[in-house]
């Protein structure tokens, strides 16, 4: 038997060895994203000095011993036999240990990754980098005698050369290899393991199997010191760091403050101060000059008092909000009826009735667990489970959702933006999405919506902030209150006649909180219904509200009015109740309210304030209210809009594309890394494979540049599907309160997220497919390079849906990372290149017909050399051409090629479109 002969003899049987790699790379994702997310927590420790770095990676390296130690036994268990390794107990727990080593290697060096790259994308690009190095230069893919001097350092340095090189010695020492003897070129015997070791180039001596573990266990220790290194050492990326307004700089900066002790704008200013009194008198005096009929008009506010006013508030209908007897069910917990509860509901509104009105701003309070966010969600509609009960009217009419979210809007607690956009763009593109194009008998041109986003930003005080990013809460951009003000701002452009806010001062120190409630007492004043939750509030901001609805544990009303001057109306109501004490002298009212309302006070006092306050006269006074709000007024009608949606699909379309380009384009951590991780790429297995393509021999030859040309479209196509998943599922969490608000239909917004990762999947298959084409020396001919361009091209954008698919069905990015990974082993082991299709079992067949990179492989190879007739030698057989032996080795012909293109068409198309169905159809969100 020939050298060559047992060179690919080897290379088939060392498949089986090669699997260890694919659950190494599987596993990439979940080694390295638990460790990116938690490295915030642990930089906040570090830096309070808590405890040093190598006490945080200890406990990771020993919690994740057991799992390791579950995976491995698993892992051999399933694939040990099966796959016929030799049979011999030693020969299996030895396997059994380098299996073990290499997923500790593995969570090592992603470890390392994400200390060192400390951004969830940046990691995944840098571990991908990694492991491709140490893939091809493994030994496994590339022989190391057809490793280039300028790389075979490469090769010392590959954790997997040194389990590959265990895994074959393990496997090729044992008795069946080795009673087994072969004839050399020489003619001389040889036995059939050291042939085979040889033939694949690796290390022939027996101890190889513990310097190979050896090296892995090496290996291991340097990348969690290095690890720890990192911890010590790096710090994050991004702080949290507030933006501020320029007038509030360039005052801290006339008062000798440096830019360095501002914080969220706390500078008091003093030059000037004058100037920002008289604006605000100016502010609050349009804002109370609104006109009976409800539509009130707002001028603008010049730099000084002689400045022209411009534009108007558009017009809107004051709208008022009555319910009556509203029950919220939902389905009784599990562990509740594990308990013994035998009801299949849970209860957690009872019998709410009350109203909301316009220029009235009403609290809604009560305890934790009150049920207060729930009552919001359920009036608001925004409720996705549950069974609700009652009558809900808007200004006397049936409340319809569909088209009370036109005119309403919700400011959630969480406050979600699209980081990468700027404060007016993120309300010019609210405006522009929910604003329609006629209001009544005036015409809403796309001036009048400019207009109409300026003098919202003034009204709630972000004029200064218009070209500030929004960014990622608590790491850049916005402060936590401005992103308060923007939330508001966001849903105030869409014109509504009520407003829901979730606790709006949640998180807040005393002075943002009132700038906040500040810019909510504006909106009030513009003649529009306003309810807030809110928890615990100061003296100051709870008697800025003008009404109260509170609420007991249960679901249950047990105060619904007015609170007066200095809250004198609510307090003189519990006061009344006999056995509840007086209300001390500057006492908060809310905080007192909240203590004698309490369970403990009713179990004391042995009665129910509930029902006390059905027995009272407020009560009843609120049911007359009620049933008045729940008669339409004579001459109007209830609400009507032609089309569900503000603007046109095609509106939605343009709108969603046009935030998404601005948001690729200011995301340079997707893809400057992405286009980075292709360049050297490239430049990588260009250099690897130098002119590889000009050397067509023998059949190994022909086999390791298919293998170049299936390693890069795998290593690049992986990279995508892993770094768009982070981009997607922070813009899918935005998408779900954009949708709730009724700003556009699915279908639009995907489509927009699908079309714009087109152009950037051009450009990264261009100069990707220049450089790998020209140092790899392909065949320069028109044909081949444009299939080479289009299948590179078509395969790198199916496997970026294929990550935006994974995220559309999953709850997170981190499931969507596991569930994307769990297909690339599939993917790889079907791909016809480690396994050719003659040789996949008949009974998987099916899935090599179903398997993506199946048809990128055979694509690949079919144009590149499906026809040439330049002989090679192939070991065992006679010499045949090229394409005789791509044709009967791999079962590729080339007359397959006009149903390769559209198929990979299709996938691209396919993973898109199940991209838009679940973007459409599933709701993690669940309230």
């Amino acid at each position: 038997m020939s050298g060559s002969s047992l060179r690919t003899t080897s290379r088939c049987r060392l498949t089986r060895a090669g699997a260890i790699r694919l659950p190494s790379y599987s596993r990439s994702t979940r080694c390295r994203q638990p460790n990116s997310s938690r490295l915030p927590v642990f930089y906040k420790h570090r830096d309070l000095l808590f405890y040093p770095a190598w006490v945080f990676t200890v406990p990771n390296v020993i919690l994740r011993i057991p799992f390791s130690i579950i995976e491995s036994i698993v892992w051999v268990l399933v694939t040990y036999y099966t796959i016929g390794f030799a049979p011999d107990a030693d020969r299996f727990f030895k396997h059994l240990l380098l299996v073990f080593l290499i997923q500790q290697m593995a969570g090592g060096l992603f470890r390392a990754t994400a200390g060192l790259c400390r951004s969830m994308i940046i990691a995944q690009t840098g571990g991908a980098l990694f492991l491709l190095i140490f893939f091809v230069l493994g030994g496994f893919v590339l022989p190391k005698v057809f490793i280039p001097n300028w790389w075979i350092w490469g090769y010392w340095i590959s954790p997997l050369m040194y389990g590959y090189n265990a895994l074959a010695v393990n496997e090729f020492y044992a008795p069946r290899w080795m009673n087994k003897f072969v004839l050399d070129q020489n003619g001389v015997p040889k036995r059939l393991g050291i042939a085979m070791l040889e033939g694949a180039n690796i290390f022939v001596d027996k101890n190889w199997y513990w310097i190979g573990a050896a090296g892995l266990l090496g290996f291991t220790i340097f990348f969690n010191v290095l690890f720890t290194l990192s911890l010590m050492y790096l710090n994050p990326l991004g702080k949290p760091q507030a933006v501020i307004s320029e007038e509030t700089a360039k005052e801290a900066e006339g008062n000798g403050h440096s830019k360095g002790a501002i914080r969220n704008g706390s500078t008091k200013p003093k030059d000037g101060s004058h100037n920002k009194e008289m604006k605000e008198m100016r502010l609050s005096a349009r804002l109370s000059n609104c006109s009976s009929n409800g539509v009130s008009r707002l001028m603008s506010i010049g730099s000084n008092e002689a400045a022209p006013t411009r534009g108007m508030v558009l017009p809107f209908n004051p709208l008022a909000m009555s319910f009556d007897n509203v029950n919220y069910y939902v389905d009784m917990p599990a562990e509740m009826k594990h308990q013994g509860v035998q009801d299949d509901r849970l209860q957690l509104l009872r019998e709410v009735t009350g109203s909301f009105r316009p220029g009235v701003l009403t609290a809604l309070m009560g305890v934790s667990g009150a049920g207060k966010t729930t009552l919001m969600d359920v009036l608001a509609g925004r409720k996705t489970g549950g069974y609700i009960e009652g009558d809900i009217r808007i200004a006397g009419y049936p409340k319809n959702q569909a088209t009370f979210a036109r005119i309403s809007g919700y400011c959630e607690q969480n406050d979600i933006h699209s980081p990468q956009v700027t404060v007016r763009e993120s309300l010019i593109y609210s405006a522009f999405l929910r604003l329609p194009g006629k209001i009544g008998d005036q015409e809403i041109t796309d001036d009048i919506k400019m207009q109409f986003v300026d003098e919202v930003m003034e009204l709630v005080e972000l004029d200064n902030l218009r070209d500030a990013l929004v960014g990622l809460p608590g790491i850049t951009g916005l402060s936590t209150e401005q992103r308060k003000r923007l939330t508001i701002a966001v849903e105030l452009v869409a014109n509504p006649s009520i407003i829901f806010m979730d606790e709006p001062t949640s998180g807040l120190d005393a002075r943002a909180a009132a700038i906040v409630m500040r810019t909510v007492r504006n909106t009030v004043d513009t003649g529009r219904t306003v309810v807030c939750t809110i928890h615990q509030p100061s003296i100051d901001i709870f008697e800025s509200f003008d009404e109260l609805l509170l609420l007991k544990r249960g679901g249950q009303v047990i105060y619904s009015g007015k609170l007066g001057r200095n809250s004198q109306k609510m307090v003189e109501y519990f006061e009344a109740i006999p056995g509840v004490p007086k209300i001390k002298d500057k006492y908060n009212p809310a905080t007192w309210m909240l203590e004698v309302s309490s369970v403990a006070t009713e179990v004391r006092l042995k009665m129910d304030f509930a029902k006390y306050y059905e027995t009272s006269d407020l009560y009843k006074q609120n049911k007359v209210l009620v049933n008045q709000l729940s008669q339409p007024e004579p001459g109007t009608s209830d609400l009507y809009f032609p089309t569900e949606y503000s603007q046109s699909t095609i509106g939605q379309f343009k709108a969603c594309l046009w935030k998404q380009w601005l948001t690729y384009w200011r995301s340079p951590d997707y893809n400057l890394v992405r286009y980075s991780f292709t360049l050297l790429v490239a430049l990588l297995l260009g250099s690897i494979f130098w002119r590889i393509g000009t050397n067509m021999e023998d059949a190994t030859t022909l086999g390791m540049v298919i293998g170049a040309m299936y390693t890069a479209v795998m290593f690049i196509g992986i990279n995508n599907c892993s770094t768009v998943q982070p981009v997607v599922s922070i813009e899918r969490t935005v998408f779900y309160r954009e949708r709730a608000a009724g700003m556009y239909s699915a279908m639009p917004y995907a489509i927009a997220q699908v079309v714009i990762e087109i152009p950037y999947v051009f450009v990264q298959t261009t100069y990707y497919t220049l450089i790998v084409y020209a140092m790899m020396s392909f065949q320069w001919t028109a044909v081949k390079f444009f299939w080479f361009f289009f299948i590179s091209y078509f395969s790198f954008l199916y496997f970026t849906y294929y990550g935006m698919m994974a995220v559309s069905i999953s709850p997170n990015h981190e499931v969507a990372s596991i569930f994307a990974a769990a297909f690339f082993s599939l993917f790889n082991l079907f791909s016809g290149f480690f396994i050719p299709r003659p040789r996949i079992p008949g009974w998987w067949i099916w899935y090599y017909w179903i398997c993506p990179l199946a048809w990128t492989v055979y694509g690949l190879i079919v144009t590149q050399y499906g026809d040439l007739e330049d002989l090679i030698s192939v070991p065992g057989e006679s010499e045949q051409t090229i394409s005789y032996y791509v044709t009967h080795h791999f079962g590729y012909h080339r007359d397959f090629l006009p149903v390769i293109a559209p198929v990979l068409v299709l996938f691209a198309v396919f993973f898109a479109f199940l991209y838009a169905v679940c973007i459409k159809k599933l709701n993690f969100q669940q309230r």
